[in-house]
Parts: C-alpha cells; sequence; structure tokens
C-alpha cells in the first residue's frame, strides 16, 4: 500500500473550508469562526488567504448588498465549491487515517 498523500490543504484552510460546509458565509462570519478556534488574522491576511481559496476554485466569493441599520453596504460572501468539499473530505479522511496509524504504531511500542 503506497503511503499516504498529504493533505491538499493546509489546517487553516481546512478550518476555513468546513466553515462554510452547511452553508455560505459572510467573510465577517469566518473570521468570527475560526477566532473561535484561536486563529488571529487581520483583515487584510485573512482575505489573502480568501483570495487563494478563490484562486484555487475551492470556494467561490461575491457580492452582496445588505443594509445595516440605516445604512446600506457591500457584504463579501463565499461559498463552498464541489472542489472544495473535496479537498475538505480528503483533508479529514487524512488525518483520520494518520491518527489511526499513530495509534497502531504506539499500541506496538
Amino acid at each position: 500500500m503506497p503511503p499516504p498523500r498529504l493533505p491538499p490543504v493546509t489546517h487553516l484552510q481546512f478550518l476555513i473550508l468546513g466553515c462554510l460546509l452547511d452553508s455560505e458565509q459572510p467573510g465577517r462570519a469566518i473570521r468570527a469562526a475560526i477566532a473561535r478556534y484561536g486563529v488571529r488574522r487581520s483583515a487584510p491576511a485573512f482575505y489573502q488567504v480568501m483570495a487563494r481559496l478563490e484562486r484555487t476554485r475551492l470556494v467561490e466569493g461575491f457580492y452582496e448588498q445588505i443594509t445595516v441599520g440605516d445604512q446600506s453596504v457591500t457584504e463579501r460572501r463565499y461559498r463552498l465549491r464541489p472542489a472544495g468539499e473535496r479537498a475538505w473530505s480528503e483533508t479529514r479522511e487524512f488525518y483520520r487515517t494518520a491518527a489511526g496509524g499513530a495509534r497502531a504504531r504506539w499500541s506496538d511500542a
């Protein structure tokens, strides 16, 4: 059996893709969700990660007009693309099997 390949995404990208599994989200909601896991990124750094995910066609970003109070603003929203869902699943499977393999090695000690 060939050794498992490394995951197709980083741990931060995996977390972001996981935030989008259930539904599309605005960037501010994704930032708040990853902050709950202790990930703090400046807005420019966060949106740079999101731009990379868009370039690799894992997520789709778009703008939507929303009303905040009595003011209309444009909000950046993201949705998971099929390739992003596959990448998330492959990464989850990698970590699941890697953890299982580590347990097997530890039990042989």
